[in-house]
């Protein structure tokens, strides 16, 4: 009998653990990583902006206000990145706690606002889990074991990562440690990195590059000795053979900035999105 009891005691106590996971909802899809790579099997997380998918122009669902009404955390960017998210919170009539990972970031201008791509910096990325892991554990002190010991190891990948990223850039002659990017997300890397993203003369990041655009780009280029570009809107080859072309520049791949990619692309974590961009800018700009 008393065997019996056990046995269903067990049973009944195997669920309520699964059950009693943390419901955490990530804004966007660089965020999520972070929190899954804490949060381990701990949690139950969904992201608002999934993979390939651009946070800045979000509009949320109709579902998200219910998974942002069921979570316990709702772990932001700030610096004005999710803009649609206060009122989505509000009219999930949420009781969630809104985290906000870059808490203790010194964030840089973007015109006249904040710079929200604090995460282009891995030593920004780091305040980021540590935040993160903070929150997970006072949401759940139960498991704050397991979440430090998950940030941990993540952190030293980080770090691995930082030191890649710092001895890759140290090899690109000072001279050339220069691209033209049609992005203005990468301030945070440029400033930890000092490569300079420099931006087209006149070009919007919302339409094709005219030629008249192309022609100045061209003189940018030659004037300011610049050796790479990544002008990721421009869809018409002949554009681009015309630039590397008449200025010798070499004509750079993707940069993934603002979002990871699906499991099958360059970037389905944050990691492979750094690895990917580094070598994207020392196969174009080390030569």
């Amino acid at each position: 009998m008393r065997f019996l009891l056990l046995v269903a005691l067990l049973l009944l106590a195997s669920p309520l653990h699964a059950a009693e996971r943390l419901n955490v909802v990530a804004s966007f899809s660089i965020l999520a990583d972070f929190v899954r790579n804490v949060g381990g099997d701990r949690i139950n997380l969904t992201t608002l902006v999934g993979a390939d998918s651009d946070v800045h122009v979000y509009t949320p669902a109709p579902g998200d206000a219910k998974r942002v009404a069921e979570a316990k955390l709702v772990i932001v960017n700030g610096l004005g990145l999710e803009g649609w998210l206060p009122r989505l919170v509000q009219s999930a009539g949420s009781k969630a706690q809104v985290v906000t990972a870059s808490a203790g970031i010194a964030p840089l201008k973007l015109g006249s606002a904040a710079d929200p791509h604090a995460w282009q910096s891995i030593p920004n990325a780091k305040i980021y889990v540590a935040d993160i892991a903070k929150a997970l554990a006072a949401a759940n002190p139960d498991d704050a074991a397991f979440f430090d010991a998950q940030a941990q190891a993540y952190l030293e990948k980080l770090e691995t990562l930082d030191r890649e990223v710092r001895e890759a850039a140290a090899k690109i002659p000072p001279d050339r440690r220069k691209v033209i990017s049609t992005h203005d997300a990468f301030g945070y890397f440029s400033a930890e990195y000092g490569i300079r993203f420099i931006a087209p003369l006149g070009v919007s990041t919302e339409t094709e590059p005219s030629a008249r655009d192309i022609a100045a780009i061209i003189g940018q280029i030659k004037a300011q000795k610049i050796p790479a570009v990544f002008l990721e809107n421009i869809s018409d080859d002949r554009l681009i053979r015309r630039i590397a072309a008449e200025t010798g520049a070499k004509v750079g791949g993707t940069l993934i900035s603002d979002g990871l990619t699906g499991e099958k692309g360059l970037a389905p974590t944050y990691i492979d999105m750094v690895r990917h961009n580094i070598k994207a800018l020392t196969s174009a700009l080390d030569h």
